[in-house]
């Protein structure tokens, strides 16, 4: 949860790139939390991309598909800088709600 509490500091101060990181952070944290419970594997961008997949067929959920997808774009937002304003506002909600979901997991 600091990492979403980190991501709104960042943009609020008008640091994208920061602020995209560390959403990435929220998400990548969350999903190897449940990947370590569950015996997954964890140690590359693949492995938790192919963990976020798994919790998507596993909760018959492709939101969490997709919502990992954005933060995987907020990632490379990180590095490149492409993302527009509206992007920017509308975009953290479903990284957001892919994290609270995930964690949601671990009760």
């Amino acid at each position: 949860m600091e990492f979403l509490a980190a991501s709104e500091r960042e943009f609020a101060a008008g640091d994208e790139a920061q602020g995209s990181e560390k959403l990435w952070g929220a998400a990548s944290q969350a999903v190897i939390a449940v990947a370590q419970r569950r015996g997954w594997k964890y140690g590359s961008h693949q492995d938790l991309k192919v963990a976020a997949e798994r919790l998507a067929v596993e909760q018959d959920d492709g939101t969490l598909g997709s919502d990992f997808a954005v933060a995987e774009k907020f990632h490379a937002n990180f590095y490149h800088l492409f993302m527009d304003d509206l992007q920017l506002e509308q975009d953290p909600q479903y990284v957001r709600r892919f994290v609270l979901r995930v964690l949601a997991l671990l009760d």
